[in-house]
């Protein structure tokens, strides 16, 4: 219905596998516009509504865009107390506050399950933006924040979970990648996208494929929240992990060193997880360099290769 051709200031949009959409207001300036809510991973309302706040924010980092402007998009059930949802509207406030962006109101309906996030609008300059086609053979993988999340939540929602290990996974989820895309955006980065549900390997594919690349993952030197790799074992996992496994393992090759379960657990659900980014080889030891001394964590996990698939080394 909605043809490219048609809107050519649609710089990003239905026919992309990006995280934002895009439209170009001049040379300089492009608008990033995105949406993101979901029902509670966790149980404290405030630190949820960081969570989810957190998350949809990150849409606009990973195009290597500005966020200025934010809505509340709210369905609370009309039995909740009123404290509570005033905690989940709290936690959204004060997360898009500290990322500097004006939270504007919103819209609230009633439903039987709790669902909170925001409507984010960013600029972007239309020749600088993180995309997932910009990923090139030699570009070094390089990620803002450990995984595990999926495995950890749902460890908590059946009752088993660690408090320390849910407490550095909630952690994890409520850090904003405002200063990683800041970084990705300095070193004039062109290859990115966050990795949130659709995991590791799902989001990577989806770089890879509107790349024209592979992608080449060193399993030892990827990083996972305190757990998740008991959790794994344990075969504790959420319902969109095995999702995920069974829509992009045809795509992935492991190696047989890697067990079943450690698969499964590239291919773990994240909430509000952190960037991948393309980094060409000349720029990595600046970067990490540059990383190291604003404080944002980053790990080179491996390399885009030429080829048409994923491949995990042990």
């Amino acid at each position: 219905m909605f043809q490219a051709a048609d809107y050519p200031d649609l710089l990003v949009g239905l026919g992309d596998p990006d995280d934002a959409a895009v439209w170009r207001l001049d040379s300089e300036r492009a608008l990033v516009v995105t949406t993101d809510f979901f029902t509670p991973v966790v149980d404290d309302p405030y630190d949820y509504g960081a969570i989810a706040a957190t998350n949809a924010l990150s849409d606009v980092y990973a195009m290597g865009g500005k966020p200025f402007l934010a809505l509340n998009i709210a369905a609370l059930p009309p039995n909740l107390p009123a404290e509570i949802g005033a905690e989940i509207l709290r936690g959204g406030a004060e997360k898009t506050r500290e990322a500097g962006v004006a939270l504007a109101g919103g819209h609230t309906v009633q439903d039987k399950e709790p669902k909170y996030g925001l409507v984010v609008v960013g600029f972007v300059h239309p020749e600088k933006m993180l995309t997932k086609s910009g990923a090139r053979p030699g570009d070094r993988l390089v990620l803002s924040k450990p995984l595990g999340f999926g495995t950890i939540t749902t460890a908590l929602k059946r009752g088993i979970a660690d408090p320390e290990e849910l407490a550095e996974a909630v952690g994890w989820m409520k850090r904003l990648n405002k200063t990683a895309s800041e970084l990705a955006v300095a070193f004039e980065l062109r290859g990115g996208t966050d990795i949130t549900g659709f995991s590791l390997l799902g989001h990577g594919w989806e770089m890879a494929q509107a790349s024209g690349v592979g992608l080449r993952i060193d399993y030892p030197r990827v990083p996972f929240v305190r757990g998740a790799q008991r959790s794994a074992q344990e075969w504790i996992f959420p319902g969109g992990t095995l999702d995920n496994r069974h829509y992009f393992q045809e795509h992935v090759r492991f190696s047989p060193a890697i067990d079943e379960a450690t698969q499964v657990l590239l291919f773990d659900a994240q909430t509000s997880g952190g960037l991948l980014v393309c980094v060409p080889p000349g720029k990595l030891e600046a970067l990490l360099e540059r990383a190291e001394k604003i404080g944002q964590p980053m790990w080179e996990i491996g390399e885009v290769v030429p080829g048409n698939q994923i491949e995990v080394t042990a």
